[in-house]
């Protein structure tokens, strides 16, 4: 006999753990598939040999969503502030508050002494940047209160801030421009423009990637790293009887029955469906001709024709590394989470023209080890790095004495798959791990090569394996895209959850942009709550 769930909620993310959580909360029935064996998708934290490493998030952005979404479940999280530090060449600063912002300046312009006035109007840029972030994140979001109950908060607090968020979300609208535009406008000095600009994934809107320093000043780490958010949700869940499936794949789903069956064969119907996985898989598992509406086939068929000419975002090369020193050492140099770059005269070309250069020359054969081996020594001299050391945080993330270092930086998706066609992909691994510790070693941290007791690498062939993610990708569609497929404004962020599928709807890095955690946790208690006022309805 099938069983039957109110909800069912394909992928095991932050986005589907949350919808899960709210779905139960509101006393219906939750089925949980998830294709890997674990749950938290990319909000994973790994245990090697003592050294406890995180496998996506380096560290968590509150923006007004996380904590009270938190709270509201009655959820406990312990956690500390994730201090930043950011380094070019041979100076670092450490992001202490707003004033910090006067060390940046600092710190510029001794790299680029000519471009004065650049800088000013980039830190007038930032600063006014952050007001409205200020606007924004001003309060908890609406979504986790109950005005209408709360009187007292909907006069004094919401209706005041509606309408400075009304007045600044237009301004935000209005920067929604590439940030490479925004910065050429700016300044005709392509290195400070990379020194900027390759913090982010191409075509970031310029908004989201200028609020850098603000989002720098409001990084968290939950003490056990990361996964203990994912893990207090899965924790919660469960005491609710939501019905987990894990190392189960949804392969086909018929709308018109309401019915999933998994890659095993096994099948359930539901009431409502909440996709929080990859949106072309959706698509991919329907079979259009099944649907007997001619005018909602249509439409699905005409949404599967839009997302199918688009890419998922950049991805990212990480690099995981037990270290045989404490972390005192690391700690005297930077802080526990650090943005680093080894060569002031940034990436410039190297990941736009350079790189599309070097994928065109073997379009049609084996990428070349020579050709990648020498883009890559140019490509890891200039990029940025994300460098989190988890014991600097939490001491309990290593073994006494000992340090993980985790080394991140944007990669391509397509050179890393050109490699693996081309047979030589874990020689690739041990080249780029060679390549990182040497220009760390030669920089940032001096003699590290001596001491790497042992390493391993997560690359987006790694990321597309473990989510299926197209491409790849972290963050969802790529900003390169003419039109993004999904909703883009704020204001607009409840419609982000609505497919033109019957009785599905959506959540996670697919379903607005841009995207990222907190974002993933709002549109899963947003599609929770449509699905049960549909159920309701019904």
């Amino acid at each position: 006999m099938t069983k039957h769930f109110d909800v069912i909620i394909v992928g095991g993310g932050a986005a589907g753990l949350t919808a899960a959580a709210y779905a139960t909360r509101a006393g219906l029935s939750v089925g949980l598939f998830e294709q890997q064996a674990r749950l938290g998708g990319l909000v994973q934290t790994v245990e090697k040999d003592g050294f406890r490493f995180d496998m996506g998030l380096r560290a968590i952005e509150n923006a007004g969503i996380v904590l009270p979404m938190l709270d509201e479940l009655g959820i406990p999280l312990d956690y500390v502030p994730s201090k930043v530090s950011l380094g070019i060449e041979d100076r670092i600063i450490h992001l202490q508050s707003r004033e910090s912002l006067a060390e940046y300046r600092t710190l510029l312009l001794h790299f680029y002494p000519e471009q004065e006035a650049s800088i000013e109007k980039i830190m007038y840029l930032i600063q006014r940047i952050m007001r409205n972030m200020d606007v924004l994140y001003g309060i908890d979001n609406p979504l986790f209160k109950d005005p209408l109950r709360d009187r007292r908060y909907l006069f004094k607090t919401l209706l005041p801030w509606m309408f400075k968020f009304l007045v600044t979300i237009g301004r935000i609208n209005r920067m929604n421009g590439p940030v490479e535009d925004l910065l050429e406008q700016i300044t005709d000095d392509p290195s400070l423009r990379s020194i900027i600009g390759q913090h982010f994934f191409k075509g970031t809107p310029a908004f989201f990637a200028m609020s850098y320093f603000s989002v720098y000043l409001d990084y968290l780490y939950p003490i056990g790293g990361t996964a203990a958010l994912s893990e207090s949700l899965v924790s919660y869940i469960r005491e609710r009887q939501v019905a987990v499936h894990t190392q189960t794949a949804i392969s086909h789903v018929d709308p018109d029955t309401r019915l999933v069956i998994d890659d095993k064969g096994s099948s359930w119907t539901y009431g409502r469906l909440i996709w929080c996985a990859d949106q072309k898989a959706l698509y991919r598992s329907i079979d259009f001709n099944a649907i007997k509406d001619a005018s909602v086939r249509g439409s699905v068929e005409a949404r599967w024709r839009e997302l199918e000419g688009h890419s998922g975002s950049d991805s990212v090369l990480s690099f995981f590394m037990a270290v045989d020193e404490d972390p005192d050492s690391f700690g005297a140099i930077a802080n526990g989470h650090l943005f680093y770059t080894p060569d002031a005269h940034g990436l410039q070309e190297m990941h736009t023209t350079k790189l599309s250069a070097l994928l065109q020359a073997y379009d049609n054969k084996p990428i070349s080890k020579e050709a990648v081996r020498k883009f890559l020594q140019e490509y890891f001299e200039r990029t940025t790095y994300e460098v989190s050391i988890p014991a600097l945080k939490d001491p309990a993330m290593a073994p006494p004495g000992k340090t993980g270092l985790i080394v991140s930086c944007l990669f391509d998706y397509m050179l890393t798959r050109r490699v693996h066609e081309a047979g030589w992909y874990e020689e690739f691994e041990t080249l780029c791990a060679d390549m990182i510790i040497k220009v760390l070693s030669d920089s940032l941290y001096p003699n590290l090569d001596q001491r790497v007791i042992s390493w391993f690498t997560s690359t987006p062939l790694s990321i597309e394996r473990q989510t299926r993610n197209s491409d790849g990708a972290i963050t969802g569609w790529a900003f390169s895209s003419s039109e993004m497929p999904v909703v883009t404004k704020m204001q607009q962020v409840a419609r982000s959850v609505i497919t033109p599928v019957p009785g599905i709807l959506q959540a996670g890095q697919w379903t607005y942009s841009p995207a990222g955690l907190p974002m993933a946790l709002l549109t899963g208690k947003l599609a929770a709550n449509r699905a049960k006022k549909g159920l309701r309805k019904r």
